[in-house]
């Protein structure tokens, strides 16, 4: 076997994408070895985070709406239960619009990345991720080479912390896309996704790894990136510090019903500088949610839901004054379901959501559309002090410490209410508040589709085998140009269509490896008729 460090400074990309993306500072080295400490600082923020959506691209192929933006998993927010499509005037599809492209994983077809209008186009997530941990291999093993040149050992350690935490939050994401959840009795045999993290080149063909191997991966990096990054508070919320790596390793030890850990992991992380925002002070048009937010502890790359949901993607008039047709509004809604979750009295339900065409949109984060506003904010990869708090209180509820877990969600209900109502649950009916909880306070952020999934599984709690989703569908009457309701789709529990809560491995990943991987059947779903 031939071993070849893949560790360079590629020619530099200009980076010309707006505020999100300035923390990527622009280089312009010519492609060389990496030598120094700093070599391999400048190639982890050049290749290694997330990246906002790139405005330049507007192939279907890549994920683009109507505007050409090109988006990472946006898939995510519209499989679960807090979004349902959402239609008016215009033309059934329409290649470019969200209800197309994203149809089939509305309505978990056989086939997710086949449009409405049957075309196919390439999942790049898959490539993104494996590409940035080959990156990020690389560095790893080059920190720890150039430690014995006596180089700059601090920069060196929080190059390996950030990268370590890099790696563990994407095997993080692709083990949950495209693997099962992790099932405390069955995880040693399920099936995950490749591990690759050796710098070298291996001649061999992937198979997938156990779900077990693949989350005790994300641990081992994440404790390491702990001591690498001991005490070190970034200067922005775009670069990692101690309290991330705390703040995700208790969402790693919540999945793997490592309760105490999670406790423990959760506390280190609110012992730092973040605060929960008390929207009693929030005012109307202020987004909750923002790069310089109290509550935010990190983020990266850009924000799907601003581009998947009704306002800032479809609500637009032709500018012909001949033209009779409504506003074309062809994309996704927040649902009645999550809407009736809220309490009388919950500020969320006003500061996260807005009204657009008489439907009701996110409107939690500072976006893209304000274009000289510099603290947008980046959801693909998003963490918050409310999550670890919810981290935290679900982790008591699940070791029957009730009293404990309704202290923690008092920090955060009473920066919600003007006065929070008095939690009263307890038992099982606590376990499944905090869920509710979670789902009011974390929708549309990308946690929703995963704590589903390992609700499902879950030994102390799961849920009941006759748990579903139904996802309403809308057909076109051309002669009145109208759209009516026709049925629905409906996604069974994850005990009963296994398959349908599993994202398929691409197909050029199967063949790149010689059929070592493989997806399970996903079945062909029909309309359920009202």
């Amino acid at each position: 076997m031939k071993r070849r460090v893949l560790i360079y400074i590629f020619g530099v990309l200009t980076l010309s994408l707006g505020s999100c993306g300035d923390f990527l500072e622009e280089y312009s080295q010519n492609q060389r070895y990496a030598t120094t400490a700093q070599d391999l600082d400048e190639l982890l923020r050049g290749e290694c985070f997330m990246q906002s959506p790139n405005v330049s691209s507007n192939t279907q192929e890549t994920m683009s709406y109507s505007d050409g933006l090109t988006m990472n998993y946006p898939w995510l927010h519209v499989m679960d239960d807090d979004a349902e499509e959402f239609v008016e005037g215009g033309l059934p599809y329409t290649s470019n619009y969200p209800r197309n492209v994203l149809g089939s994983f509305y309505q978990w077809g056989p086939d997710p990345f086949l449009t409405l209008e049957n075309a196919q186009y390439r999942d790049n997530d898959w490539e993104r991720f494996y590409k940035s941990i080959g990156v990020l291999n690389s560095i790893i093993y080059m920190a720890d080479e150039f430690r014995s040149k006596e180089e700059d050992i601090e920069l060196l350690n929080r190059v390996e912390g950030e990268a370590r935490f890099l790696r563990a939050g994407y095997y993080f994401l692709l083990v949950n896309i495209y693997g099962m959840p992790y099932s405390k009795a069955t995880a040693s045999q399920d099936a995950g996704v490749p591990l690759k993290i050796t710098e070298y080149i291996e001649d061999k063909y992937f198979s997938r790894n156990s779900v077990e191997a693949v989350y005790s991966q994300i641990v081992t990096d994440l404790k390491r990136a702990a001591v690498c990054l001991e005490g070190f508070v970034p200067s922005s919320t775009l670069r990692v510090g101690e309290v991330a790596v705390n703040a995700l390793l208790s969402r790693v030890y919540l999945y793997m019903e490592e309760y105490e850990e999670c406790i423990a992991a959760a506390d280190n992380a609110m012992s730092g500088i973040y605060s929960v925002m008390d929207l009693n002070s929030w005012t109307e048009g202020q987004n909750v949610i923002s790069w310089t937010s109290p509550e935010t502890i990190f983020t990266q790359g850009g924000n799907a839901v601003v581009e998947t949901f009704l306002s800032y993607s479809s609500d637009w008039n032709n500018p012909n004054p001949d033209y009779t047709y409504p506003a074309q509004a062809l994309s996704y809604q927040v649902s009645e379901d999550l809407l009736k979750c809220y309490d009388d009295g919950d500020l969320r339900r006003t500061s996260f959501f807005k009204n657009s065409l008489n439907a009701a949109i996110p409107d939690k984060y500072k976006t893209w559309t304000d274009y000289n506003d510099n603290d947008e904010i980046g959801s693909d990869f998003l963490i918050r002090l409310p999550e670890v708090i919810l981290n935290k209180a679900e982790a008591l509820a699940m070791l029957n410490r009730d009293g404990d877990a309704k202290i923690e969600l008092e920090k955060l209900r009473s920066k919600r209410f003007a006065i929070a109502p008095s939690v009263t649950e307890t038992g099982g009916a606590l376990i499944d508040f905090i869920r509710d909880e979670r789902r009011r306070e974390l929708c549309f952020e990308g946690h929703r589709w995963f704590d589903l999934r390992r609700y499902a599984v879950n030994s102390i709690r799961p849920l009941p085998d006759n748990f579903s989703i139904r996802h309403q569908n809308n057909a076109y009457e051309s002669n009145s140009r109208t759209w009516y309701e026709n049925g629905y789709y409906e996604l069974n529990a994850y005990t009963k269509d296994r398959a349908a809560w599993i994202i398929p491995i691409p197909n050029y990943a199967i063949e790149f490896n010689r059929g070592e991987l493989q997806n399970e059947i996903r079945p062909n779903r029909e309309l359920q008729r009202n």
